[in-house]
C-alpha cells in the first residue's frame, strides 16, 4: 500500500480507505471479533484510514471501531461523520449547525474512546444551515484540538468551493477531502465535483466502489443491459490481467484521477484480501478506455458544449477532453 497526502495537508493517507459501515452490534452486522480481523488485515497491508459515522448502527459502528483500535489508535487515521439525525423527535439533533456539531462530536469521541478525530466529515449537505456557520464551527473544533482535518460528503461542488473560499479568506480550516459515490456505472462526479477537487487540491474518497456488488459479479438482482455490458468487459479485462472483476473496478477508479481514494467496505475479513490486491494492478490506457466507452456515461452540458464550441471560441490550439481532465491548451 502506498501513501498520498490528504488534499493540501501533510497528513499521509493510504491509497484505499476502509469503510466500517458494516460494523455494529445489531444482528447481521460485523461484530468486534470479525471487525478486529478485518482491521488487522487492512493494517498489515499498510492501510491506515478507517471511515465510520455516528449514524452507522446508531453509533454501534463507532463503538466497535473504538474497541478494535484500543491500544493502537494513533497509528490510524480515524474518520467519522455527523449531520444525520441522532433523534428524530428533536429538530436540533440533525443538521450541520453548531449545536448538533458540538453534541454529535462529543458523543463520537466517547464511543470511539479517543480525545481527537483525524478527519471529521459533514455527512451530507444541510441546505438549511449557512455553510459559513458550519465551516466556522468546524474550525473552532480544530482549534480546540478535538478534530484535525475536515471533509464533506455528498454536497454540490459549488458548496464545497464556496466553503473553501470562505475558509481561505477568514483563515479557517478548509475541507481537505470530499466523499462521493463513484464507479464505472456512476460517473456523475466527473461533470463538476472531480474537476473542482483536482483544481482546489481536495482529496476524493469514493463510496459505492463496486456498485452494490454488481461490479464484483455478486449482484442480488438481475442486471440490466448496461450493467451486463460493463460486467462483461470487466470480466474480459480481469482475465487479461489475471485479476478479479472487483480488483479491476477499483483499479479503474484509481486510474481516473490522482485525487481518488476508493473506500472499500466488507463484512468479513476473507472479502478484504481480494480487494486489497487492487493496488497492485495498473490498467493499460486501452483497458481504461474500454470501460469508459461501455459505461454509457455522457458528460452533458457544459462539458460537451465546450468540447464542440471550444475551437471556435478559443482557437485551433484548444484541446478540450470530455472527462475529469480540465480543459487545457495543447
Amino acid at each position: 500500500m502506498r501513501y498520498r497526502l490528504l488534499g493540501r495537508t501533510g497528513l499521509r493517507v493510504s491509497e484505499l480507505f476502509l469503510g466500517a459501515m458494516a460494523f455494529g452490534h445489531r444482528e447481521g452486522l460485523t461484530g468486534i471479533d470479525e471487525a478486529r480481523r478485518i482491521v488487522d488485515l487492512y493494517g498489515d497491508a499498510g492501510g491506515n484510514v478507517i471511515d465510520t459515522a455516528d449514524k452507522y448502527d446508531s453509533g454501534g459502528s463507532e463503538d466497535i471501531v473504538g474497541g478494535v483500535l484500543a491500544g493502537r489508535r494513533d497509528r490510524f487515521v480515524l474518520a467519522t461523520k455527523y449531520t444525520r439525525s441522532r433523534d428524530t423527535t428533536d429538530p436540533n439533533a440533525s443538521g450541520s449547525h453548531r449545536k448538533n456539531l458540538t453534541l454529535a462530536l462529543e458523543a463520537s469521541l466517547r464511543r470511539l474512546r479517543t480525545d481527537y478525530i483525524d478527519l471529521y466529515w459533514v455527512h451530507v449537505w444541510d441546505p438549511f444551515t449557512p455553510i459559513e456557520e458550519t465551516v466556522r464551527a468546524l474550525d473552532d473544533a480544530v482549534r480546540a484540538g478535538k478534530i484535525l482535518h475536515i471533509g464533506i460528503s455528498d454536497a454540490p461542488a459549488w458548496v464545497v468551493a464556496r466553503a473553501n473560499t470562505l475558509a481561505e479568506g477568514h483563515d479557517w480550516t478548509p475541507f481537505s477531502c470530499v466523499q462521493v459515490p463513484y464507479n464505472v456505472l456512476t460517473r456523475d462526479i466527473e461533470r463538476e465535483m472531480l474537476p473542482m477537487a483536482e483544481s482546489l487540491g481536495i482529496g476524493v474518497a469514493t463510496w459505492r466502489t463496486l456498485h452494490r456488488g454488481v461490479l464484483a459479479g455478486r449482484a442480488r438482482e438481475p442486471l440490466d443491459e448496461r450493467e451486463q455490458a460493463v460486467v462483461t468487459v470487466l470480466g474480459q479485462i480481469a482475465e487479461l490481467v489475471g485479476a478479479s472483476r472487483a480488483q479491476v473496478a477499483i483499479a479503474w477508479a484509481r486510474a481516473r484521477s490522482h485525487a481518488i481514494h476508493p473506500l472499500i467496505g466488507v463484512s468479513r475479513h476473507d472479502q478484504l484480501g481480494e480487494l486489497l490486491g487492487a493496488v497492485d494492478i495498473t490498467l493499460s490506457p486501452e483497458s481504461v478506455a474500454a470501460l469508459d466507452s461501455v459505461s454509457g456515461y455522457q458528460a452533458g452540458f457544459l462539458a460537451e458544449f465546450i468540447d464542440t464550441a471550444g475551437r471556435q471560441t478559443l482557437g485551433e490550439h484548444f484541446d478540450s477532453p470530455v472527462g475529469p481532465d480540465r480543459y487545457r491548451y495543447a
